[in-house]
């Protein structure tokens, strides 16, 4: 009889923990929890896309730790993510990914949402979702400082110019509206970019307009040129919005938490992100 209650016991233990289990694993947004429980939402990023977001060596600014680093990001996308954070009650961790890397670290769930100055385009959305937008900009082109390009005001200005972008952006695709363009190879990343414009391997490279005033802050030797006859674009290849998995539990949640960002909040939070972006930010 002992033998039976026992059994018994150990049956319903059983099935309480399992229904526990099962109850966590639906409601929660990441698969992984701090050590004091607190569920973890996990942010992809590259670090290296000022004033979106950068690499940094202190925690300056409002700066966050970057997972399995000595290092920190900062920017206006970290701002954005501890506000997501916040907002659902999860602890933030910053996992720095290269550009071309984040989308496929998002679809395998090593992070949770991808907040990387990404904008929500048709073809990118048949692969991942996208929260509603967090920052709207437009288009200009980074050139050296002096160089005949820095006063153009028009597409045309750039006939027979070496001009470039990232690798699988709107900023990429863009640069084929300039007529007569020498379209370069496209690069991994800005900073890239920056420096193969100081070595005169390209004329210029095509960028959002933060980025472009990061640029000039950051070196004198860069100016941007703002088009008066600029590029014709949707608004999706302009627009920053939030990238997570498909049926994502937490979208609609996320999009909530940014619909209560003014947008006079916004603009200050890109004033400051390009005021303390560190002068070697990458």
């Amino acid at each position: 009889m002992k033998r039976k209650w026992l059994f018994m016991l150990v049956t319903m233990l059983t099935v309480i923990m399992l229904a526990a289990c099962g109850t966590g694993e639906k409601q929660g947004s990441s698969s992984t929890e701090d050590g004091e429980g607190k569920k973890v939402l996990k942010v992809g990023m590259e670090a290296g896309y000022a004033p979106f977001n950068w690499t940094q060596q202190t925690d300056a600014n409002g700066a966050v730790k970057i997972s399995g680093s000595a290092e920190y990001a900062g920017g206006y996308d970290v701002q954005i993510a501890k506000k997501i954070a916040d907002g659902l009650g999860m602890e933030l961790e910053v996992v720095k990914i290269e550009w071309d890397g984040l989308v496929p670290a998002l679809q395998s769930g090593v992070v949770d949402a991808i907040i990387a100055g990404m904008s929500p385009t048709e073809e990118r959305k048949k692969s991942i979702d996208f929260t509603s937008n967090y920052y709207t900009s437009d288009f200009v082109i980074v050139v050296k400082k002096g160089s005949p390009y820095e006063s153009a005001k028009t597409l045309a200005d750039f006939s027979g110019a070496k001009i470039t972008s990232q690798l699988n952006t709107s900023n990429y695709l863009v640069i084929d509206q300039i007529p007569g363009v020498k379209k370069e190879v496209a690069m991994d990343s800005f900073p890239a970019m920056r420096v193969a414009i100081e070595s005169g391997a390209i004329d210029g490279y095509v960028a959002e307009r933060p980025e472009a005033i990061s640029a000039a802050m950051a070196n004198n030797n860069f100016a941007y040129a703002v088009l008066e006859d600029g590029f014709d674009t949707d608004p999706g290849d302009t627009a920053v919005a939030i990238g997570v998995r498909k049926d994502y539990e937490l979208t609609d949640k996320m999009s909530e938490i940014l619909e209560g960002i003014s947008e006079d909040d916004r603009q200050k939070l890109m004033e400051e992100a390009i005021a303390n972006q560190p002068a070697s930010a990458e």
